[in-house]
């Protein structure tokens, strides 16, 4: 039920108390405890089981859960999929200094949704330093790719595993929508595997179409958690890169 959302977990991220004190407090690192102070005592947003919501506290716990089982989550990543498949561009969190390379591109937002950009890296960098389980991998569009790739061509996992991450449960409109971590859409008509995400100053879609057996990674420096004329034009230019891909 964590996996696919529909554990019914309320997300911290909706909390007023959350979002006021991030803002305010630009360069504190939040503890997987600190998120979870934030539902403590909530009631469940509904029946576990009964419907799909996507809600990030479910990957906080599943991050606590695999600590409790390996030690260290984050190793875990690194040596079982990082290294074995050569991601030596991606990291997450075993990595002291990782968000302070200098290759690391400016993070920008358009905080009052007026179409003026300002620099939000500091914000960003801390803010993914904070997140767990549901964030804070730094990589590269290649190696993004080269990790989808290899899940859904079988170098990850079990055949059986894989299967049974593409069981999908249906959103609101009845449509099949998440699995176990991989995440469906239709886009232009094809059937596209894989998930989007965003925050203050970054977001990204990693996606593999199956009809087309094509895998495609697409990022923008600027923040996706604020409305901006901004987004209506990159909008535009990913539609007009998927047209072009998917014909």
């Amino acid at each position: 039920m964590l996996l696919n959302h529909t554990s019914g977990i309320p997300e911290y991220n909706f909390s007023p108390a959350y979002v006021s004190y991030l803002l305010q407090h630009p360069d504190h690192i939040f503890s997987q405890e600190d998120y979870l102070k934030y539902i403590d005592g909530k009631p469940l947003d509904f029946e576990p089981g009964s419907r799909y919501s996507y809600r990030n506290t479910n990957y906080v716990a599943l991050a606590l859960m695999t600590d409790a089982l390996t030690g260290d989550h984050a190793r875990f990543i690194t040596e079982t999929i990082f290294l074995p498949l050569g991601l030596d561009n991606t990291f997450y969190r075993s990595q002291p200094g990782y968000l302070n390379y200098p290759e690391l591109v400016n993070a920008y937002w358009d905080r009052y949704s007026d179409g003026v950009l300002e620099n939000a890296s500091l914000l960003q960098r801390n803010n993914v330093a904070s997140l767990v389980g549901e964030d804070g991998i730094v990589t590269t569009p290649l190696e993004a790719v080269k990790f989808l790739k290899a899940l859904m061509e079988g170098q990850l996992l079990a055949p059986s595993t894989l299967e049974q991450m593409q069981t999908w449960v249906t959103d609101s409109k009845g449509n099949p929508r998440y699995g176990l971590g991989l995440g469906r859409n239709l886009i232009l008509g094809k059937e596209a595997i894989g998930y989007s995400g965003g925050g203050i100053g970054a977001g990204c879609e990693l996606r593999y179409f199956p009809e087309k057996k094509l895998y495609m990674f697409i990022a923008i420096n600027l923040g996706t958690v604020t409305e901006s004329p901004l987004h209506e034009e990159a909008g535009k230019a990913r539609d007009a890169l998927f047209a072009i891909l998917l014909k």
